[in-house]
């Protein structure tokens, strides 16, 4: 999988550098607050949907004697 937590935390901290930048103007600083709103909103939805995931793969493990198939999105 191309699109790791992993990846997700650099991209954050790369929007991080951005914004502490010193050098730029005050346009492109209030383009960079504009994306790091877009990427955090993003980012939040991604880490959501992770802790779901890990909360029905939980679920499952929990009730695996009632169950033997796992939904397709938790099939790794």
């Amino acid at each position: 999988m191309k699109n790791t937590l992993g990846d997700l935390n650099n991209h954050l901290f790369s929007q991080l550098e951005r914004l502490t930048d010193g050098d730029l103007t005050a346009e492109e600083l209030d383009t960079e607050i504009k994306r790091s709103k877009v990427v955090s909103n993003l980012a939040t939805k991604i880490i959501d949907n992770g802790e779901l995931v890990l909360k029905a793969r939980s679920a499952a493990l929990i009730n695996m004697d009632q169950q033997n198939e796992l939904p397709k999105m938790l099939e790794g």
